[in-house]
């Protein structure tokens, strides 16, 4: 079930609305856009050790408790991750072939950047380019600084011949959908990228090792033996949700502070607030034991509120 609220003060909330589609929900996106709020959602399927991508649903919030009755929106093999203005257009990075990114023998993930003027009627959001990139990565974000150039971080869970983690690229100002990427062993799930203070930020999944890294350099096994071995270690190990500036001449990522967090946790979004930013994050009790990915999983999770001043 997915519960949409509302808050003048962010103390009082008021039920905007309930959505159930007898099924998984995921990934919900709320944008305003010029003047109508629209929520977008992504269905998956009923097994909850399978990735089963059922299509997206698409709806205009007309009152309180008020919705336009949820349409089908995208491609059905496509999943939304994040939806947003740039550049005065609507702007959605997502995926497509998600059913194989818990299936190291499957389909390759294709990675796809989408624009609208409308948030109804979607096309590629540069002419011609239909994938900006193919292979295990799934989850992205990204940034058009003021030059046009593109900063992008991608979640690469499947993994390639680069190696598994992430990716983080750029794309020139005259090729903004040419991506250069560079492989980082670090898994930044559920990537929030952003520009504050001239500088460009991430909001993404800390793996708390002792270097934090997702791939584990096992190169002498088979890359589905890759697979299932660091997954397995992902879930064991505790987890943060962090705050990282990335170099977009050196692609790299150097963190910079954890939000209060624990177990499982992360996935963010902001709300300007002045000069700072508000961030909304779900997690594990923050101030309870320490858990694995996984015991967080089977226990309750809150929404946490945190401030941020990027004043230099």
């Amino acid at each position: 079930e997915l519960y949409v609220v509302s808050s003048t003060d962010e103390q009082n909330w008021r039920f905007e609305g309930r959505f159930f589609e007898g099924t998984d929900i995921r990934e919900p996106q709320l944008v305003s856009w010029n003047g109508t709020l629209h929520l977008y959602f992504a269905l998956l399927g009923t097994d909850p050790a399978a990735f089963e991508p059922q299509g997206s649903r698409h709806t205009v919030y007309s009152g309180p408790g008020d919705w336009s009755p949820p349409e089908v929106m995208f491609d059905a093999d496509f999943i939304p991750w994040r939806i947003k203005e740039v550049g005065g257009r609507l702007s959605v990075t997502g995926y497509t072939g998600g059913g194989g990114v818990y299936d190291p023998d499957g389909d390759p993930v294709r990675v796809r950047w989408l624009g609208s003027d409308d948030g109804l009627s979607w096309s590629p959001y540069i002419d011609g380019v239909e994938v900006l990139h193919e292979g295990g990565a799934s989850e992205s974000d990204l940034v058009v600084r003021d030059d046009g150039s593109v900063v992008a971080v991608i979640r690469n869970e499947g993994g390639d011949t680069g190696g598994f983690g992430s990716k983080i690229c750029r794309g020139a100002p005259d090729s903004p959908g040419d991506w250069t990427c560079a492989n980082d062993p670090k898994k930044y799930d559920s990537p929030l990228v952003f520009e504050e203070a001239g500088r460009v930020w991430l909001i993404g999944r800390r793996h708390l090792t002792d270097d934090g890294h997702y791939d584990l350099g096992r190169t002498d096994l088979s890359p589905t033996d890759q697979y299932w071995l660091y997954q397995l270690s992902y879930w064991g190990e505790p987890k943060r949700c962090s705050l990282w500036e990335i170099d977009p001449d050196a692609l790299t990522a150097t963190w910079t502070l954890d939000l209060p967090s624990k177990g499982d946790t992360c996935f963010t979004e902001r709300v300007r607030l002045g000069e700072k930013l508000l961030v909304y994050n779900y997690s594990s009790d923050p101030d309870g034991p320490e858990l694995s990915w996984v015991e967080g999983q089977g226990d309750p999770t809150g929404i946490w509120r945190q401030e941020l001043d990027f004043t230099p």
